[in-house]
């Protein structure tokens, strides 16, 4: 015997594995718990950590949103002459914008740019702009640059009459830099008179953005970036995605529809903590807020490597101590397994002799009161028991073989006295007939018989004896021959099944019936008549027209009382008419579910077999049976057999 296949091994495998189990599965929710505690803390740190950073561009953008409506409303207050025509007024204009940008260091430049006057073709502009270049504030006149009316920071706040913050955009030929810009228009007048005088603006640098953004300090190779209120990238660690790229076609490029949906929901001024993969695609989670001021959201990525780099240390450590004490308890194990595995060992070899036939073997003995004691003793009580039973066991295998042989040539026997040629009589064009019985024992109680009466008349016969295996089979044979004794032209399907009832009833003691469909068909004009004796309602299956039965009869079965009145019914078969006659074997045959094959299902399935010849009616009719049974066994002798009438062939 191999190692592996010893109880010592089994034992050793069994603790083991469930030792090892049991382990992992701390070691494994220890470890899930531990990061779903990291997680909860990391979402409230990010959050806070992200509010504390929103504030701080927030109270930027804020300051500089206030700076610019005061300077609006002072605009507005002062009622300042046209500095286009007074050169005074454009004086006060610029040291405006300069004490802005002086107070204000946040702010990259400012502009004030006045209305157009005059005609469309002649239309003055008038926009000077003071921005920072280096520790210098220098002016610059925009419209001397581009004409300022087609800028989003001047035509969208003039249109919608109302201030907002810009999409960050390049200004070329102002700042000449990345920047986004804070518009407010300001008017002259009141009422009816009220007319739009300019816009005044504040523009924040992108690098400003970038270097506030960037001041974040997210673990050791985290980041953080920006995003503007249409998901355009304002700041973010890869400077080629800075206004090259949104949130949206980054998704795009990495096929990633969970990117999509944070980028939708970002744009919906949401926050949230969701999974994420980072520079280079590695594994992080992402937090991401809004900056209500601006209707931008900030995000910041935390790298999962180094967000859980000390789980991963003490789940390796804790590893390392329970594969330690593993290695320790199997040890143990090893050592208990031997002591009781060894007095096993020689009773072991003692029992495979005993296997193998020698019958006389010693047992090992044993003192011992434990349980390997008992089972030695054990074994030797069943060793004597193992002598008297195979001597029994031979007699009654010989025993059995006798009685499967005689059922086997019992079954051989009542085979053969069914009609075998199918189909019969192949010179009489009158009629075609095929039949079929499937004993659901060795033998059975089910029977069909058919035979001339003269050269006009065919009897048919279809019956089924109560009970199954050799008692059914002996009334069946003895049904069957005294049917086929008592048939004459003389009598009548009810004459004759009477008398077979009488001699059937006076001596059944075993109290046995039989049900019976006795017809004899007229071959020259397809005149049926027939008794049906308690047996199931055989099936017309007309040559025009749907398959139906034939009118439920309450005639006794053969053999429960004496001297009983049988009717005889008639009918007429025209040519291409058929008959099915069958057992409750195949009505009452059931599936799985113990759900009955039923007459509904016979007459559908005879319903789409009608025009098959009368070998597929039958056959296919038996296929449908074993199709709906399946694997279930078979409850009952199934029985059929169809009679197709074609009348007198016509003489030419």
């Amino acid at each position: 015997m191999r190692f592996a296949e010893t109880i010592g091994a089994r034992l050793i495998l069994a603790v083991t594995l469930s030792t090892s189990v049991i382990f992992a599965g701390m070691l494994g929710f220890n470890h899930l718990r531990s990061r779903a505690l990291i997680e909860t803390e990391v979402a409230n740190s990010a959050h806070y950590l992200a509010l504390a950073s929103a504030n701080r561009v927030e109270a930027a953008l804020s300051t500089t949103a206030r700076v610019v409506e005061i300077t609006a409303r002072q605009l507005e207050q002062d009622q300042i002459n046209d500095p286009r025509v007074d050169p005074a007024s454009d004086r006060s204009v610029r040291q405006m914008l300069q004490r802005t940008l002086e107070n204000n260091p946040e702010i990259y430049g400012t502009t004030i740019a006045f209305e157009p006057v005059g005609s469309a073709g002649a239309a003055r502009l008038h926009a000077p702009y003071a921005y920072r270049d280096g520790a210098e504030i220098k002016t610059v006149q925009l419209e001397a640059a581009y004409d300022y009316r087609v800028q989003d920071w001047y035509q969208i706040p003039r249109e919608l009459e109302r201030a907002g913050w810009s999409e960050p955009y390049f200004d070329e030929g102002g700042g000449n830099t990345l920047m986004a810009t804070y518009s407010v228009p300001f008017y002259a007048g009141s009422g009816a008179t009220r007319r739009l005088m300019g816009v005044v603006t504040a523009d924040i640098s992108l690098d400003w953005l970038a270097q506030t953004i960037g001041a974040i300090k997210v673990l050791d190779s985290g980041y953080a970036f920006l995003l503007s209120r249409n998901g355009s990238i304002v700041t973010h660690p890869v400077t080629d995605h800075v206004m090259n790229e949104s949130i949206f076609s980054l998704a795009e490029a990495a096929d990633d529809t969970a990117l999509r949906e944070v980028g939708r929901r970002m744009l919906r001024g949401e926050s949230g903590f969701v999974p994420y993969r980072g520079l280079a695609g590695a594994p992080a989670r992402l937090y991401y807020g809004p900056i209500p001021a601006a209707g931008w959201s900030l995000a910041i990525v935390f790298p999962e490597r180094e967000l859980f780099a000390g789980i991963r240390e003490l789940t390796l450590t804790v590893a390392a101590i329970g594969l330690l004490g593993i290695l320790l308890i199997v040890l143990v194990v090893v050592l208990i397994a031997r002591s009781i595995t060894r007095p096993l060992h020689s009773l072991a070899i003692a029992a495979g002799r005993m296997r193998n036939g020698d019958f006389d073997v010693q047992l090992p003995a044993q003192t011992a009161h434990d349980e390997v004691g008992d089972l030695s003793r054990a074994f030797a009580a069943m060793n004597r028991d193992l002598q008297i039973h195979i001597r029994d066991l031979v007699a009654t295998t010989s025993a059995k073989e006798r009685i499967e042989g005689e059922l086997s040539i019992a079954h051989d026997i009542q085979m053969s006295i069914l009609p075998k040629m199918l189909p019969p009589f192949p010179h009489r064009e009158e009629f075609s007939l095929f039949a079929v019985i499937e004993p659901a024992k060795e033998v059975g109680g089910d029977f069909y018989d058919f035979f001339q009466l003269d050269d006009d008349h065919l009897c048919l016969v279809v019956a089924d004896v109560s009970g199954k295996g050799v008692p059914a089979s002996l009334f069946m044979a003895v049904t069957k021959t005294l049917i086929k004794a008592t048939a004459r032209m003389d009598l009548s399907p009810a004459e004759i099944l009477s008398r077979v009832n009488d001699q059937m009833a006076r001596d059944n003691d075993q109290s046995m019936f039989v049900t019976v469909f006795c017809a004899v068909l007229d071959l020259r004009d397809g005149a049926l008549v027939y008794t049906n004796a308690g047996h199931n309602p055989p099936l017309l299956i007309p040559r025009q027209g749907p398959p139906h039965y034939f009118p439920k009869t309450r005639q006794l079965v053969i053999g429960a009382v004496e001297d009983y009145p049988y009717q005889a019914e008639t009918m007429r078969l025209t040519p291409g008419d058929r008959l099915l006659l069958y057992t409750d074997g195949v009505t009452e045959a059931m599936n799985l579910q113990d759900e009955l094959y039923d007459e509904q299902r016979l007459l559908a399935v005879c319903n789409e077999l009608q025009g098959e010849p009368i070998f597929d009616l039958v056959k296919g009719t038996v296929a449908s049976i074993k199709a709906f049974a399946g694997t279930a066994p078979q409850s009952d002798d199934i029985t059929l057999m169809a009679i197709e009438y074609r009348g007198r062939p016509s003489v030419s």
